[in-house]
């Protein structure tokens, strides 16, 4: 039997509180990263705080939320996070979303193997039908990422952010589970 949670270059693991805590306060210390991730206005938390908020989200893990740490198989390092939250049990519906808080590894891959490995997980474990995400306009290299692994384009919210004086799209994709088997039955991960 595979290991449905690793892959060449990364595994999915269980997020450990206070690791992950100190990890992300340096990540969250890079305006870029915050960008990228969240549409919201850039601000800073203390590792406490995070603590609390990962130890608060990790009591809920498995019921409707589904949170990994992203480590390097080369030498366990933290990488980032993803999570698969499921909104709609009755419809079999969920929301992914991910980050790669080291800029070492970004355009690298690792980001793109990782939501092959959640995918995985979504469709074969968690027994889901449709996975979806939004992103931002103005991340393009994670929008090639996730039409690599085969997220569509499902619509869009026109001038829905605002960033240095400028209006972007926010962008909504999705993926099958149907053409996610055709994707991946044949070929391993």
């Amino acid at each position: 039997m595979k290991d449905i949670l690793k892959g060449q270059w990364v595994k999915l693991a269980a997020t450990d509180p206070e690791e992950a805590s100190k990890s992300f306060v340096r990540w969250q210390s890079d305006s870029e990263f915050k960008r990228l991730l969240d549409s919201g206005a850039v601000g800073l938390n203390s590792t406490k705080a995070i603590k609390e908020f990962i130890e608060k989200e990790s009591d809920q893990a498995g019921t409707n939320l589904f949170w990994f740490v992203i480590r390097s198989l080369e030498d366990d390092r933290l990488l980032g996070d993803v999570l698969l939250d499921v909104g709609r049990w009755n419809m079999r519906e969920g929301f992914v979303g991910i980050g790669l808080g080291d800029r070492d590894f970004w355009g690298k891959g690792y980001g793109t193997e990782a939501m092959q490995l959640i995918l995985q997980f979504a469709f074969t474990e968690v027994n889901l039908r449709r996975v979806s995400l939004n992103v931002f306009e103005y991340n393009p290299r994670a929008i090639r990422s996730y039409e690599k692994v085969g997220f569509q384009h499902e619509g869009r919210l026109r001038g829905a952010l605002l960033r240095e004086g400028r209006r972007w799209d926010m962008l909504f994709m999705g993926i099958l589970r149907e053409e996610w088997t055709a994707r991946y039955l044949t070929t391993s991960i």
